[in-house]
């Protein structure tokens, strides 16, 4: 990660929160150079879900209006939004007056398709929507009961494996215990992670302690998840392999990326931790 260009958002810097709208606090990162480090990186489709439980804006009569949104930026745009900007950025609705949710869901798509360089997709949900108002674990069985040691606390691909003999399977293994760190100012980010593939069956302990070498890794949730796909994939050379993880909001944002090496569209539906 280019640490000059970080150095420029408003990560790990006080800053006022914008008193109208304001699209220009938007903070875009390239994609490009951490991937460049992935190294000769397989295809893959997906997208970067995030949740917005703090969105508000005035209606004509000044009334406060809220909403939870959700965005959709797609795999391949060539940059990803820097989360503090992002938090500025749906906080200087806050004081501006729209004729309707419809004008704002324009402006939303509008504003974060240009940053992202592709188009992103906004819906806004009643609140008594199920994807708010219910909550579920990630579908899969759990690695998290396994007696294992953990000595590696950095990216460990070395420690992924396949079963000898353990033929091909297709099976949905999950983790709570997906931990990072933000590059910029060190603060944790904590999420859940999914791994479901078909492919030589992978050996779960080692799994489990690659999951958790991530825990002192600093980096943004996108490339995390990206890291994870590579890494597994170059391991186990599965047929199939979808890598999605649901890190715990912060700010009012969740980040939530899934990469697949097929179409496919994850539950959206928040963990118990989110």
């Amino acid at each position: 990660m280019d640490e000059s260009c970080l150095e420029r958002s408003p990560l790990g810097h006080d800053v006022p929160y914008p008193s109208t709208y304001d699209a220009s606090v938007l903070f875009p990162i390239a994609r490009a150079q951490n991937r460049e480090a992935l190294g000769n990186r397989p295809a893959w489709s997906g997208a970067d879900y995030w949740t917005a439980y703090e969105l508000s804006w005035l209606n004509p009569k000044g009334k406060p209006v809220i909403a939870v949104a959700r965005f959709e930026f797609p795999h391949d745009s060539p940059f990803l939004i820097e989360s503090k900007s992002f938090k500025l950025y749906l906080n200087s609705f806050n004081e501006s007056r729209y004729a309707d949710a419809a004008a704002v869901v324009s402006m939303l798509k509008h504003d974060l398709s240009q940053a992202a360089g592709a188009p992103v997709d906004v819906v806004l949900l009643p609140m008594d929507a199920t994807e708010i108002v219910a909550c579920r674990p990630l579908n899969g069985e759990s690695l998290d009961g396994l007696d294992v040691e953990i000595t590696d606390y950095r990216p460990a691909p070395h420690l992924l494996s396949c079963v000898a003999d353990g033929g091909v399977v297709t099976e949905t293994l999950v983790s709570d215990l997906l931990k990072s760190n933000c590059p910029v100012t060190g603060q944790p980010d904590w999420g859940s992670v999914q791994i479901s593939y078909t492919g030589p069956q992978i050996d779960r302990a080692g799994l489990l302690k690659y999951i958790v070498s991530l825990r002192r890794h600093d980096e943004f949730h996108e490339h995390c998840v990206e890291q994870m796909f590579c890494d597994i994939w170059r391991a186990c050379q599965p047929e199939a392999l979808t890598v999605y993880a649901r890190y715990t909001r912060r700010g009012g944002l969740d980040i939530n990326p899934s990469r697949s090496s097929h179409a496919v569209r994850p539950d959206l539906h928040r963990t118990p931790r989110q």
